[in-house]
């Protein structure tokens, strides 16, 4: 059985997906990007941009009884891999360092709506 996941407190889908589905005790989150669901604007900036994309993750890892804890693996789109450093740092400080998840992160030519960064997530419910 599939439960769609959805939130005010993240971009709602504009197309045929869902913000996340859970399925079997594992969560899938749709890619998220720095659109800030309070204000109707996207943000900009790789740092704001990062911040904000970890916040609509969690407030959908929220919404279906997570945390960052559960999340076993992610994958980030970036436009440009000079930004790595910077979202790394700020990606990592929303994590638990002991329960880190897998990850690939890879340089893309463009992103929805022009952004910098799109974040996608697997969470594992325990």
């Amino acid at each position: 059985m599939k439960t769609i996941i959805s939130t005010s407190k993240a971009p709602a889908a504009i197309g045929p997906y869902s913000q996340a589905n859970f399925a079997n005790g594992i969560l899938y989150i749709s890619g998220q990007i720095p659109f800030n669901s309070e204000t109707g604007k996207l943000v900009e900036g790789i740092e704001k941009e990062t911040h904000q994309v970890m916040k609509n993750l969690e407030a959908i890892l929220t919404e279906a009884g997570m945390t960052f804890k559960n999340v076993v693996k992610a994958t980030i789109f970036l436009k440009d891999m000079d930004d790595f450093a910077v979202m790394n740092d700020i990606y990592a400080s929303y994590l638990d360092a002991e329960s880190f998840p897998a990850r690939e992160t890879v340089q893309v030519s463009c992103l929805p709506k022009n952004v910098d960064i799109e974040i996608s997530m697997i969470a594992h419910q325990f």
